[in-house]
């Protein structure tokens, strides 16, 4: 983490690479593909909240 209060460019590319894989595993026929992708986008997003910390997401926590 920089100290800056803003997340990363990187941690932004993770949300987005992570919000890639949840729309394709909508779109997935496979239900094990379905679930892989899923698991790797959480794994992913994980990440990204722990490299900047919780509350900076884009839901409001309130």
């Amino acid at each position: 983490m920089n100290g800056d209060s803003r997340p990363s460019e990187q941690t932004w590319q993770m949300r987005d690479k992570a919000q890639e894989l949840e729309q394709a595993a909508q779109h997935a026929g496979d239900p094990a593909e379905r679930q892989r992708l899923r698991d790797k986008a959480m794994r992913i997003r994980e990440k990204a909240e722990q490299e900047h910390g919780r509350g900076s997401g884009t839901i409001d926590p309130m």
